[in-house]
């Protein structure tokens, strides 16, 4: 292999890199309000969102919908999301506010810089329906 072959490899790579950048491609990160209520409803069959709560680091969010509260998180590239029974299971933390999902597999979510009163405050528009 000669330099011209390996500098035109690198200089691909970086061209893709670049594309990909450009076109957003593998970014999951919930943004406002707005993104994590769209994110929901293409998430769970039949979820209308009405409101929102989104981690400051756009890792979380938690949205009220008509007949739920839906937990989102980002898993690599994607979204993943959880309808949640009431009442929310949650603990106060230093960053913010951590929900207990109630599956191994999906585990506890934090909500970076999310207070407790923000939660409770979600979670009590649901029942004022």
């Amino acid at each position: 292999m000669n330099w011209m072959q390996l500098g035109g490899s690198v200089a691909a790579v970086l061209v893709l890199v670049l594309i990909s950048w450009l076109l957003k491609l593998g970014e999951s990160r919930i943004a406002d309000t707005e993104t994590a209520k769209t994110m929901a409803e293409d998430a769970l069959s039949g979820f209308v969102a009405r409101d929102a709560l989104v981690g400051t680091n756009g890792a979380a969010a938690l949205v009220l919908g008509t007949d739920g509260i839906a937990l989102l998180k980002r898993h690599g590239a994607k979204v993943a999301a959880r309808r949640l029974a009431r009442p929310l299971w949650r603990r106060p933390s230093p960053e913010g506010v951590t929900i207990e999902s109630g599956e191994r597999m999906f585990g506890p979510v934090l909500l970076y810089g999310v207070l407790p009163e923000d939660v409770d405050r979600l979670e009590a528009q649901l029942t004022l329906m």
